[in-house]
């Protein structure tokens, strides 16, 4: 009867290849990174069987004839079995939390005759944490049990003469794991099983790239219900914005969630995808919070990709307080039409705008007065005794007048419009001129 169920066992296995679909390893990439894969290796698993008439490794081959190792044990004719098999020493690397995918084949007690009392539907899974391999001897006291297995679903003899096969998956946990690794031993107390895969795996979150921040490969927590939290590095050129870093939560289930923070490209370069770019030349970006480059404002230009700001060109400048996205713009030209009234000791001169106001609005005024000799025509500036009404410089209007002047005196009289970038420009001064000559002060 045991070679009869054994043979059985072995129809199982080989009817692997028309279940491929089912037995294809699903890895979810994403989330799992394996420990151990018993489907994947084609050379013999070698596990340790105690007694060593108890489980028994058998080859089969998958849908394109690669091999493939099980083990299988069908005692259940005998009563009290107490079967183990223990794999390898597994290193567990930076994982707390273990899982343990079985899948099996168990044939349904009830067709078999003749072993009531005697057959069983369930095994045992347990695990032992080591630093190092232990040998091959197993100590049952040492083994933590995880749980008792049962199946779903069994198979007849009918399932088999039909080619049906009765798959199995249970994926249990384990953990929060201490030591460098550890064993998994299965235990058969009188059942016909059939392990055709074990896979052991752990979860972490892979690495992505989230709101220009790298997230690195975090292994997940040793809870269900624990959260790693992880801090973001920014991609190159970007950097953090204002108490704001980039944070995310690794999940138990290996997945990131709603990301907190982001980082944000630096001047000089925009967001393409995942990374920052350099501005090409002719374009800027002054500012980490701007969004994207900007081309270059009115007779400004970058000649280098990366620009913060755009050079002005020759003859134009951009004042202290001008922001970089304005215009480069030059000083005004020369006020128009300047005429003057002479009071005795009083002068009012007047005037039109400049032509040209050099492309800004805060355009003004300011007035020189000069004081030239009869003899030589010499000219000096004016002493302070005389006056501006309303005032010097700074006008805005169009007019001053000019009070206290001398009598009998020859002036001369230089009106400037200026801008924000008069003072800036190293070229010559543009202004309107007007020479007077006054007459006798009035009477005291």
């Amino acid at each position: 009867m045991s070679s009869k169920l054994n043979r059985t066992l072995w129809i199982i296995c080989g009817c692997i290849s028309l279940l491929s679909t089912i037995l294809t390893h699903l890895t979810q990439a994403a989330r799992e990174v394996i420990l151990l894969d018993s489907k994947a290796q084609q050379t013999e698993l070698e596990w340790v069987s105690f007694p060593p008439d108890g489980w028994e490794e058998i080859s089969g081959v998958d849908e394109n004839y690669i091999p493939i190792r099980t083990y299988q044990v069908c005692r259940v004719m005998e009563p009290n079995q107490n079967n183990w098999l223990r794999t390898n020493w597994i290193a567990r690397g930076n994982a707390q939390r273990i899982f343990v995918e079985v899948k099996f084949t168990l044939r349904d007690c009830n067709s078999i005759p003749g072993v009531l009392g005697t057959c069983k539907e369930t095994f045992n899974l347990y695990y032992f944490e080591s630093d190092s391999d232990a040998g091959w001897d197993i100590k049952e006291s040492q083994y933590l049990k995880i749980d008792t297995i049962a199946a779903d679903e069994s198979f007849t003899q009918g399932d088999l003469g039909e080619r049906v096969m009765k798959l199995n998956t249970e994926v249990r946990e384990i953990g929060p794991l201490s030591k460098k690794g550890f064993y998994l031993a299965f235990q058969d107390v009188g059942a016909c099983i059939a392990l055709v895969s074990v896979r052991v795996y752990y979860k972490k979150c892979w690495s992505i790239v989230e709101n220009l921040a790298v997230f690195p490969d975090t292994v997940t927590g040793s809870e269900f219900s624990s959260l790693v939290e992880v801090r973001g590095t920014c991609v190159s050129d970007a950097e953090e914005e204002t108490e704001n870093p980039p944070k995310m939560h690794c999940s138990a289930e290996g997945e990131w969630l709603v990301p907190i923070g982001k980082c944000i490209c630096k001047a000089g370069f925009q967001q393409k995808g995942d990374e920052c770019e350099a501005c090409e030349p002719g374009f800027y970006k002054s500012s980490s919070q701007d969004h994207r480059c900007a081309r270059c404002p009115a007779h400004s230009h970058a000649a280098r990709e990366g620009s913060s700001w755009c050079e002005c060109e020759d003859g134009y400048y951009r004042a202290l307080t001008d922001p970089p996205s304005v215009s480069c713009t030059r000083p005004p030209s020369a006020p128009q039409n300047l005429i003057y009234n002479i009071n005795q000791t009083t002068v009012s001169l007047e005037w039109s705008p400049p032509a040209d106001t050099g492309g800004r609005d805060d355009v003004t005024y300011r007035i020189m007065c000069k004081q030239c000799s009869w003899e030589q025509g010499e000219c000096v500036p004016c002493g302070s005794s005389i006056g501006f009404m309303p005032q010097q410089s700074g006008l805005a209007d169009t007019y001053v007048t000019v009070v206290d002047l001398l009598a009998h005196a020859n002036y001369t009289f230089e009106v400037e419009a200026v801008n924000g970038v008069s003072d800036l420009s190293r070229t010559q001064r543009l202004f309107a001129a007007v020479s007077i000559t006054t007459s006798q002060a009035g009477k005291m």
